[in-house]
């Protein structure tokens, strides 16, 4: 791939082709950003979404599979020569009762595990020489997490679930810790966020609704926000920023 020459700051973001990390890619779209769009499988939403925000590329991967991290992050910097921003949005979840122990099997840790904790760090360390470029051009590159407030509350759809979010969340710090200055390393832990896969989730609706100070749930485009403001800083760092609409505080 030959790099397309561009003077503005380049981000990918994992798992964007709905929901949160296609809010966050619009946002950082227009936030003057180019941004490279993954996702696993839903290769056409994310061709389309490329088109729709015009200065955007799109490359598939399965997180699962560490050659294909490694490829995803070659594939991105290969774009536009450069990667300024890496958001680690992509992850997945699986509902089970915490009461429910034999639910909750080897194979469901290990696969959550993989994605939720494995995939963010390996994609950190194979784009960390881009990221401290970044830094050389007058800006320190920047690594935001996605994380839950199931990491920091002892909640969420499962507890293999809830342990992975609060082992990405001390991730967050160590690298915080480990690249610094060149390289930020921030978390958002969002709590329910409106989405077609929590649409269903009515105890959870009811909750927020009824508890947080916010009375809602966020949207998509609130979880955005909170990454922006983490992106456009260039002094926070090593910081898990709880975007629950203040649910934690009761």
């Amino acid at each position: 791939m030959v790099p397309v020459k561009t003077s503005a700051p380049v981000a990918l973001i994992t798992g964007s082709t709905s929901g949160i990390g296609a809010a966050i890619a619009r946002r950082l779209s227009n936030d003057g950003f180019s941004v490279v769009l993954h996702s696993r499988t839903s290769v056409a939403a994310g061709l389309a979404l490329a088109q729709d925000l015009g200065s955007a590329a799109y490359v598939q991967a399965d997180l699962t599979d560490d050659a294909q991290r490694v490829n995803l992050i070659r594939e991105a910097i290969g774009v536009w020569g450069r990667l300024d921003v890496l958001v680690n949005n992509a992850g997945i979840s699986r509902v089970i009762p915490h009461n429910d122990l034999a639910a909750a099997t080897p194979d469901v840790w290990q696969e959550l595990h993989e994605v939720n904790v494995v995939a963010p760090f390996r994609l950190v360390t194979e784009a960390q020489s881009a990221l401290r470029e970044a830094a050389a051009r007058g800006k320190p590159g920047c690594v935001v997490n996605v994380s839950s407030h199931a990491g920091v509350r002892p909640k969420g759809a499962s507890i293999p679930y809830a342990a992975t979010k609060a082992a990405l969340n001390h991730v967050t710090r160590l690298l915080a810790l480990s690249l610094a200055p060149d390289i930020r390393v921030n978390a958002v832990a969002p709590g329910l966020v409106d989405t077609p896969l929590t649409a269903e989730w009515t105890q959870a609706q009811q909750l927020w609704k009824e508890r947080s100070p916010m009375r809602r749930a966020a949207s998509p485009e609130d979880i955005a926000q909170a990454v922006a403001m983490l992106v456009a800083s260039d002094y926070l760092t090593g910081e898990i920023l709880l975007s629950d609409g203040g649910l934690n505080l009761t």
